[in-house]
């Protein structure tokens, strides 16, 4: 089973919101779309699931063109964000729905509804209704939904972002076991570059209703071939700047300058784009991290063990992200320090120089 996208378009009026897409999506591992809010994740599922129609080009399915099929005659599933789960049904009946459509007999619903309870740990639950679960238990039947279903195509649009952190965790950590091995093309929809990184896979970086990258998922963060694709893959922001290559010398203005090594060192000199994601500027020397910078202190964070500290350099905002607890002042001068071997360049045009 494999999902071709081949230049596939949808406009809504005059304005277009998906622009020539070619992907293919293949089953064994998850298909992440990532990009922020409004970026044409959603928009793109409801192509794929055939919910809304396409402009131009074609969706084929396990070689078959399904591009003017509804949904009902493309076999997927569909979980959103948000519980969509029938209030007046049992968790049983909900996750049976599906089946019962599909005339299956009684014994077989039986045993694929236990099946997927147990997996989803909604077994003591399958004689309440939704209104009388939690929100993570609701999410599941939704999700159990999908499972026994046996669909070959699976579309989960940000299915965990309604749900606290503690059950995000303990689904996200569940999702690839739960579909593992079923042969269905798992489509998994996010807004966030950690929840990418964590599903693995292949992922379908998206700005603007455009696919700016796609491949797997380490290789294309460590990689990304834009500046627009590495603003993508990364949060907290990336930290920007123009750098100028002189010889073997690399110079931010007047804030910093460094010894250039390896492909940094063989490019052609001028200026260029530099990228760096904030975990690698940091606020203690280290082997890697030697170029020092220092900031004025506009905004801190604590998140857990990591603290973040956003800073001004000149023109530049910049933001550092570290382990720890660190003791930052708002308005203060604080050195931070810079892993040059981290650092991305980027051409004038935005393409990735080195």
């Amino acid at each position: 089973m494999t999902i071709e996208l081949h230049n596939v378009t949808k406009r809504v009026g005059a304005v277009t919101h998906i622009k020539a897409a070619t992907l293919t999506l293949e089953p064994g591992h998850f298909n992440v779309l990532l990009g922020e809010t409004g970026s044409g994740k959603t928009s793109l599922i409801k192509l794929m699931a055939g919910l809304d129609p396409v402009a131009s080009g074609r969706i084929v399915m396990n070689g078959r063109d399904v591009t003017k099929l509804n949904t009902q005659k493309r076999n997927i599933s569909l979980v959103h964000q948000f519980f969509v789960n029938y209030p007046h049904m049992t968790v049983f009946d909900n996750i049976a729905s599906p089946l019962r459509v599909a005339g299956m007999s009684k014994s077989e619903i039986e045993g694929r509804v236990e099946e997927a309870a147990r997996i989803l740990q909604l077994k003591p639950m399958l004689k309440r209704r939704p209104q009388e679960l939690s929100g993570g238990q609701q999410q599941r039947t939704a999700l159990a939904r999908a499972i026994v279903k046996e669909s070959q195509a699976v579309f989960l649009d940000e299915p965990l972002a309604n749900l606290d952190y503690k059950l995000r965790e303990e689904l996200r950590d569940q999702l690839p076991e739960l579909f593992a091995g079923r042969g269905a093309v798992v489509v998994y929809a996010t807004s966030e570059p950690e929840e990418a990184l964590l599903l693995g896979g292949k992922t379908t970086l998206m700005s603007d209703g455009k696919v700016v990258q796609f491949g797997p998922t380490a290789q294309i963060y460590r990689r990304p071939v834009s500046l627009e694709a590495a603003r993508v893959f990364s949060n907290p922001p990336i930290n920007t700047a123009t750098v100028v290559k002189r010889g073997g010398e690399a110079r931010l203005g007047d804030k910093a300058s460094w010894t250039l090594a390896g492909p940094h060192a063989a490019l052609t000199d001028g200026a260029y784009m530099m990228a760096v994601r904030p975990n690698h500027v940091v606020p203690a020397r280290s082997d890697r991290a030697v170029v020092p910078l220092t900031g004025t202190i506009l905004v801190t964070e604590l998140s857990g063990s990591e603290s973040s500290a956003h800073f001004k350099m000149g023109a530049d905002n910049w933001v550092s992200l570290s382990h720890g607890v660190h003791p930052y002042k708002v308005g203060d001068n604080h050195q931070f320090f810079l892993d040059p071997s981290q650092c991305l360049w980027f051409a004038p045009d935005g393409t990735l120089a080195a």
